[in-house]
């Protein structure tokens, strides 16, 4: 049984690790009785094709952790008692079913408070690795130049003085180090200057707004949100119970106008708007500091993919002119360099911070500190602003090859998001569907978004989707922009065949 559990190793991950993770696997499944000797080391490295020293190895670390017994002459066994003791079940009794649901289960909607799961939310699937043409946003392809720094930076932070400063609970505080560098080396880039005591560092950008929510948001609280805007961010205010409502955007982002009055706080991208990508000028954020002294009202900026205007010269940020203490200012430290690290932070007034820290403390305490101090000396070597160069160049490229691919396939599209970034949003025909464009696409192998999850009105409109290029390579872009124009085709065919059809 065990052979089952031996499939072959995965490139790029360590022999020893996977081997251990193969066999405790079999272990823990049962394949192997405590009876019967584990196969010799001789014997595994000869049917797997490793060193016998990584089995050996492997086989040692098990001792040490408790799973097997060494038996002199005899070879290693698997310690019966000591499984026992961990799992709290025999080894013969694996395929039990522990967790099948009885009669007297509670009953979960009645006790609930809210429904987050039946929220419409972008759903990204899976498997988009195994799409050939994989448009979709929010991911990165591998930059292993960032991955090896990166692995430096968590040795060295894993090292003497560094390690002192994350093996405690910090409690409500965040890496001294880091806050420097953000004070010193990302805010600076915006325009931004502030203290210690108006920084929060957070677990990324949904984090940071579920908190404001918590803190700000209650019911009967007008927010506004851009629309099309971030889905997350309306999801998020509309489970603290506001009143959401829909604010119109043109070419130059938030349209300051009649529309704010009566917000009491609103959510804005003013760097790239999320999602069609237009960038708000200057003398529209000097209106929308002035709007919001005038009427009273809070504004979050999420300052969403500033580092990546590869097409001019980037707008200081709207909270670099606020004055008043009004705007909240929210960024995100990984998003576009490893974007599963999760880590990001909220800039605003002292007051509002100290609140956020208290808050914070009964959610989560504060953010892994190892992975605090390892950006902070990622950030303090020159790597993160080495890394966001190359993104820049890479995504300029690719900026350049889907725009001149979709003017050439798809003529009947009009695309925003020319100021940089990392996707397009396309607006296509009326007659479009986008959701039936991303279906036959996908049978080209090319991953598509459909945009009308952005809108938040009952009308939402479905002849948008959006493209993004983060993760997909230089030289399948323009294929896939030809399979995608071939689908879009396809489909006019079958839109013009239906009335007939019909008859």
């Amino acid at each position: 049984m065990l052979e089952r559990y031996l499939h072959p190793f995965e490139a790029g991950r360590g022999l020893q690790e996977q081997l251990r993770e193969r066999l405790l696997n079999a272990i823990l499944d049962g394949a192997m009785p405590p009876s019967e000797a584990m196969p010799s080391s001789r014997k595994l490295s000869e049917l797997l094709k490793i060193s016998r020293n990584t089995v050996v190895l492997v086989y040692e670390h098990l001792v040490q952790d408790g799973y097997l017994i060494p038996s002199d002459r005899r070879g290693y066994f698997i310690n019966e008692k000591f499984l026992h003791q961990q799992l709290n079940v025999s080894l013969r009794a694996s395929s039990q079913k522990l967790f099948d649901r009885p009669d007297h289960a509670p009953d979960w909607g009645r006790r609930m408070q809210t429904e987050s799961a039946q929220m419409r939310a972008i759903i990204k699937p899976r498997n988009w690795r195994e799409y050939r043409y994989p448009f979709i946003y929010g991911q990165v392809e591998a930059d292993e130049q960032t991955a090896v720094r990166w692995r430096d930076c968590a040795r060295i932070a894993a090292m003497g003085a560094h390690m002192r400063c994350w093996v405690d609970d910090q409690v409500t505080l965040d890496d001294p180090l880091l806050v420097e560098q953000i004070i010193a080396r990302v805010l600076p880039k915006r325009g931004i200057k502030a203290g210690p005591e108006e920084i929060l560092v957070t677990i990324g950008t949904q984090n940071s707004l579920y908190m404001l929510a918590q803190l700000l948001g209650r019911p009967g609280l007008i927010m506004g949100l851009e629309d099309p805007g971030y889905v997350d961010a309306r999801n998020i205010f509309g489970l603290s119970g506001c009143d959401l409502r829909p604010l119109r955007i043109d070419g130059q982002g938030l349209v300051v106008d009649k529309q704010l009055d009566g917000c009491d706080m609103l959510f804005c991208t003013p760097s790239h708007q999320s999602p069609t990508g237009v960038t708000m000028p200057v003398y529209r954020r000097m209106e929308l500091l002035a709007s919001a002294r005038e009427r009273d009202f809070l504004v979050i900026e999420d300052d969403y993919e500033s580092e990546q205007n590869y097409l001019g010269s980037n707008h200081p940020a709207l909270k670099s002119f606020d004055d008043s203490g009004r705007v909240i200012y929210l960024g995100s430290l990984t998003k576009n360099l490893l974007p599963g690290l999760r880590l990001g932070f909220i800039a605003a007034d002292p007051e509002l911070i100290h609140e956020l820290r208290a808050l914070r403390r009964y959610i989560y305490r504060h953010p892994p500190s190892n992975n605090q101090r390892t950006l902070a000396l990622f950030l303090s070597m020159g790597h993160y602003d080495a890394h966001a160069r190359r993104q820049r160049d890479r995504l300029a490229r690719k900026w350049r090859l889907i725009s001149r691919a979709l003017a050439k396939h798809l003529p009947d599209c009009h695309t925003s998001g020319m100021a940089g970034g990392s996707s397009l949003w396309v607006t296509g025909t009326p007659e479009l569907d986008a959701w039936r464009l991303q279906r036959l696409v996908a049978k080209r192998g090319v991953l598509i978004e459909p945009g009308d999850i952005h809108f938040l009105g009952s009308e939402r409109p479905q002849y948008h989707f959006r493209l993004g290029f983060g993760a997909i390579a230089e030289e399948l872009i323009e294929p896939g922009i030809v399979a995608l124009g071939e689908a879009w085709r396809e489909m006019q065919g079958q839109l013009q065949a239906e009335p007939a059809t019909s008859m």
